[in-house]
């Protein structure tokens, strides 16, 4: 058996949770030495997987929502380190983990500890790694633009109110795409290009994503006549809809080129420029998933 020892690096909003509380004293009952630091400001997640790795954990544990687990996922990597990373999910939206089955009870989610951990790939643009999923377009815009206190009240409905009240503001956005035997190009109303599944508190942009396939999803929305219809379709996670209309491809990486600048939301990281290279980093991380995750592929 591996060494029962991990590191909980927990985003500081969630230091008086008593839930994540219970839940590291009954692991460290039955024989985990789970020891907590919580980050603060900008740049703490790193600086704390560094001084994890240097101190021997095998395991890291990200507590919080999707950007702190990029943040601790993008590091871990960095490190090259063949310490291993679980999931504690604890914020919003929860998109990496609603899609791989990571249990949100605190409990439960420290319970995959158990399971082995299992090499998955990361996203990457231009030097930057992710997790999840790179979003522009509309989609992106909405999550950017939704208030932290109307997420916190109303959990991942929020995203969708917000983007009822921002329909007057859409506009496409023109890009040209090219990857392995993928071509496109053309006005678009929104963008996803996935190692997960979901983003924005739900929307399943690639809901066929696989995170150990050596292949990121992408999926592109065009602009249309109906685009109160279409958008109606995207914010209420309409599957079988959006996928009807949406322009689908699965690469190893993709060039996007955006004449008028393009503004994407990466694992919460918001990023902006004229010309990306997506690319996917095969088997870049041991991570503890559900068995039987449908984001794994057998």
């Amino acid at each position: 058996m591996s060494e029962r020892k991990a590191l909980l690096i927990l985003h500081g909003k969630q230091a008086v949770n008593e839930q994540v509380r219970a839940a590291v004293m009954a692991h460290r009952d039955r024989g985990w030495q789970l020891d907590v630091r919580l980050t603060w400001e900008a740049g703490d997640a790193q600086r704390l997987v560094a001084a994890a790795l240097k101190m021997g954990y095998p395991t890291v544990i990200a507590g919080g929502g999707d950007g702190t687990l990029r943040d601790i996922a993008e590091a871990m990597v960095r490190s090259k380190s063949t310490a291993s990373l679980a999931f504690l999910p604890l914020g919003t939206a929860n998109d990496f983990a609603n899609a791989a089955g990571v249990p949100l009870d605190p409990m439960e989610a420290l319970n995959l500890l158990d399971e082995t951990a299992q090499l998955i790939d990361l996203g990457e643009v231009d030097g930057q790694i992710f997790l999840n999923m790179a979003t522009g377009g509309f989609g992106s815009n909405v999550t950017a633009n939704t208030p932290e206190e109307l997420k916190r009240v109303l959990g991942g409905a929020a995203y969708f109110l917000t983007g009822l009240s921002r329909f007057t503001e859409v506009k496409s956005s023109f890009g040209r795409f090219s990857g392995p035997d993928f071509q496109w190009e053309g006005e678009f109303l929104a963008l996803g290009i996935g190692n997960g599944r979901q983003a924005g508190g739900g929307h399943l942009l690639c809901p066929h994503a696989l995170v150990n396939d050596g292949l990121l999803d992408v999926c592109i929305v065009p602009a249309a006549l109906d685009v109160v219809g279409t958008l109606g379709t995207l914010l209420s996670g309409g599957i079988n809809g959006l996928q009807s209309v949406a322009v689908s491809a699965r690469v190893a990486w993709l060039e996007v080129e955006a004449p008028e600048g393009l503004d994407l939301n990466l694992d919460g990281e918001p990023l902006a420029s004229r010309q990306l290279r997506f690319a996917v980093l095969p088997e870049a991380l041991r991570v503890h998933l559900p068995r039987y995750s449908s984001m794994l592929q057998e």
